[in-house]
């Protein structure tokens, strides 16, 4: 009779699984079938959100369903990735993944709340761009050269503004100290578009901001831009040369992709991945990235995944000489 009893429920428990499967796929053939949201962790108007607007726009056309941005700003941006991590695995809140945040940030804190390898689904890529090297148009310099010699003639005296200390914006900024042997103290903003107000208003005097965000402000002469941090200068703006060609081994690129906490089924995954790698070859995303100073970055769930371990290696001998520290 005992034994009867085992058989018996285990006879059940495999009926009630196999009556669940056809439910549990139906569920994701109809995914998405209400809004999703998408986590920005920096705030509106800089680099990472205004190409996220750009992508999950196309990416609502494409899915039949609205992609609310939600920008989670704090923390360097560990704020938002965290929310990102400890969100339900259904698919329905999906967000950025940076460089920053998931590559150089395990350099930069003592604890991360949140385990860039292990808690997050990575869907797809989305963008690469340089860092710009600008300045306000007071600060006399016209050259990478010429800033060079100012800010070894006047150590301490130059402010660099960021938005965020860790992130590529402020690293950029730090990397450039060591390999030039400049002074300029960092004054950390809570996102790009604060830095870059108060860069325009000459409260700051220079920022290695994301292209995307301050070329049109250079296009508009509110700015003087010296130099990118890409292995060569960009086809938006070709006069404008690689910081490369004055200081050897000088390279900054940023990358952003998406994707959602640990454990959303893999069919979802593949079916965000496959959306958003076809939102990247529509002719007006393109179009709205070049005139950015960006290009669109398709890659896979594995690359993507791929990638960040391998930055996580290559960021932290470079985070630790540079001194810089967000926490004890």
């Amino acid at each position: 009779m005992p034994e009867f009893t085992i058989n018996r429920r285990a006879l059940l428990a495999g009926a009630a699984a196999t009556l669940a499967a056809p439910g549990l796929a139906r569920a994701q053939d109809a995914y998405p079938n209400k809004q999703i949201k998408f986590i920005v962790p920096y705030t509106p108007a800089g680099a990472t959100d205004n190409i996220s607007r750009i992508v999950m726009a196309k990416v609502s056309e494409i899915l039949g369903q609205q992609v609310l941005i939600d920008n989670r700003a704090g923390g360097g941006g560990t704020i938002g990735t965290d929310a990102l991590a400890k969100a339900a695995p259904d698919g329905y809140t999906i967000g950025l993944i940076t460089i920053s945040m998931f590559c150089m940030a395990p350099a930069l804190y003592s604890k991360l709340p949140y385990d860039p390898v292990k808690d997050f689904s990575p869907m797809a890529g989305m963008s690469v761009w340089p860092n710009m090297l600008v300045v306000h148009p007071s600060v006399p310099a016209k050259t990478v050269p010429e800033l060079i010699a100012l800010l070894k003639a006047n150590p301490g005296k130059y402010n660099m503004a960021s938005s965020g200390s860790g992130t590529t914006i402020h690293l950029a900024g730090e990397m450039f100290k060591q390999l030039t042997g400049t002074d300029m103290v960092h004054v950390p903003y809570k996102g790009s578009a604060g830095a870059m107000q108060d860069l325009i208003a000459g409260n700051v005097h220079i920022m290695f901001d994301n292209m995307p965000s301050c070329w049109p402000h250079v296009q508009a002469g509110k700015l003087r831009a010296l130099g990118v941090t890409s292995r060569e200068r960009n086809k938006a703006a070709p006069d404008v040369p690689a910081i490369i060609e004055f200081v050897p081994n000088y390279v900054v690129e940023v990358w952003m992709g998406f994707g959602g906490p640990a454990g959303v089924p893999k069919p979802i995954v593949d079916k965000l991945a496959a959306v958003g790698t076809k939102a990247l070859e529509d002719p007006e995303v393109k179009a709205r990235f070049a005139a950015l100073g960006s290009d669109p970055w398709p890659m896979a769930p594995k690359g993507l995944q791929d990638r960040i371990v391998r930055e996580i290696a290559v960021w932290a001998p470079i985070v630790k000489a540079s001194g810089a520290k967000v926490d004890g």
